[in-house]
């Protein structure tokens, strides 16, 4: 019988305990000044403020990607050249909390000597869009680029600007990214021919993760 007292009397004593912790917690929480709107912006304001910056499924989409890669690049310099071909590897990983993904890509480009690569991905939630920014060690400059989820979800179609080291003036080249079936991933860019003008195919690269 007394043990039975003790037990609800060791109950009641925890239960005063998590109420009081509670209320602690509701007290400073309550005790926290509240962020005061800029003069002139609404609710509407702010919660379009929070809503740009709070990750999604388009955010979730790209870091599906995390991970190690291993393929083969295959590059034409100009239209009609003999191609060059070359093992490559990437490593995808996620970065400020989700939003974002930086790729690393490696390779040993025969009669280029070794190349390196870093990109920046993300889904801007404001324009709709993917976003990149992409810099390697055999330029100087920063590409920068948009994409588009196509409608069946399976590719990325990116549009992207660079200045051209012989026209020295901004010139496109556009990207489809290629999901496969078991997790494989094919890129093929397409770019404009600095003596002709005319699109032709730069590069395929084919990815599997590791």
């Amino acid at each position: 019988m007394k043990f039975k007292k003790h037990f609800i009397i060791a109950v009641a004593a925890a239960a005063g305990l998590v109420m009081v912790a509670g209320s602690v917690l509701a007290a400073q929480e309550s005790a926290q000044p509240k962020m005061q709107l800029p003069p002139g912006w609404t609710e509407e304001d702010m919660q379009a403020v929070m809503l740009a910056e709070t990750p999604g499924e388009m955010q979730a989409r790209l870091t599906k990607d995390v991970g190690e890669w291993r393929g083969k690049m295959t590059m034409w310099m100009i239209p009609g050249a003999e191609s060059i071909v070359s093992d490559c590897t990437s490593t995808v990983t996620s970065i400020m909390d989700g939003r974002y993904t930086r790729v690393e890509t490696a390779s040993e480009m025969p009669g280029m000597g070794s190349f390196t690569g870093q990109g920046i991905y993300g889904f801007d939630n404001v324009s709709q869009q993917f976003v990149c920014t992409w810099i390697d060690n055999h330029g100087t400059g920063i590409m920068t680029g948009e994409g588009k989820l196509s409608d069946d979800g399976k590719a990325i179609e990116w549009e992207f600007t660079y200045n051209c080291p012989i026209t020295k003036k901004p010139t496109a080249m556009r990207q489809i990214e290629t999901i496969g079936d078991g997790g494989a991933k094919m890129l093929d860019l397409f770019g404009a021919d600095p003596k002709s003008g005319k699109e032709f195919h730069m590069m395929h690269i084919e990815l599997s993760r590791q």
